[in-house]
């Protein structure tokens, strides 16, 4: 949470206590606020050339970092995870009148839903560990090499949002706010290449990118 507030936790803990308590204060509110919702397809991949894999049903995805990662796969996982407005109305109300409250429980809905995706991909990877098979890197629309547009469109294409209460804008943001896409590959010859960090374009300049 206190990552999610552009704040280091260890300089925080140490010389602003009052910033530890209202954050305290609000992942204590913010958990009965949060309602965790994933919804996921898995496709079987048919064929990959050049930027471009193509799966079951005729859908695909193109990009240089989607054939880099997914190339091998021999089928690909699409994910949506949300964790509801519920946190983020609460966040906006309590702006109004308490500013640091309000982004201290914007930071609570940014991090529960880390935590969501990262939890369903790594159920995803104990499903495929269980069958003999390894999972890529979990790719997102906006990382290098495979924008929002056309990533949330390929996306979009092939799963439908409403079924867990998440709208797209014409311009691809989603509502709630606190959700997220992504898109696994799932094989026996899966190459993993780096760290998720390694492809954010806040990469440069993020002072909490993994090592």
């Amino acid at each position: 949470m206190l990552r999610s507030q552009a704040a280091d936790p260890d300089s925080i803990r140490a010389r602003r206590p009052r910033l530890v308590a209202i954050t305290d204060k609000a992942l204590e509110r913010g958990r009965s606020l949060v309602e965790p919702l994933v919804l996921t397809h898995e496709f079987a991949v048919k064929s990959t050339r050049h930027n471009r894999i193509t799966i079951e049903g005729g859908g695909h995805f193109t990009g240089p970092l989607i054939t880099e990662h997914l190339g091998g796969a021999e089928s690909i996982v699409v994910m949506l995870c949300t964790i509801g407005d519920k946190l983020g109305r609460e966040a906006t109300a309590e702006s109004a009148s308490n500013l640091s409250l309000g982004f201290a429980l914007d930071a609570v809905g940014s991090a529960a839903v880390h935590a969501l995706s990262a939890a369903a991909c790594n159920a995803i990877e104990r499903q495929a560990a269980a069958t003999g098979l390894q999972t890529s890197l979990p790719l997102s629309p906006g990382m290098k090499g495979w924008g929002v547009d056309p990533g949330q469109h390929e996306i979009f294409s092939l799963i439908d949002p409403a079924e867990v209460g998440v709208t797209v804008t014409p311009t691809l943001e989603m509502h709630p706010l606190k959700s997220v896409t992504a898109v696994i590959g799932i094989g026996a010859k899966i190459a993993i290449k780096g760290a998720i960090c390694d492809y954010c374009p806040l990469n440069n300049t993020c002072r909490h990118k993994i090592a």
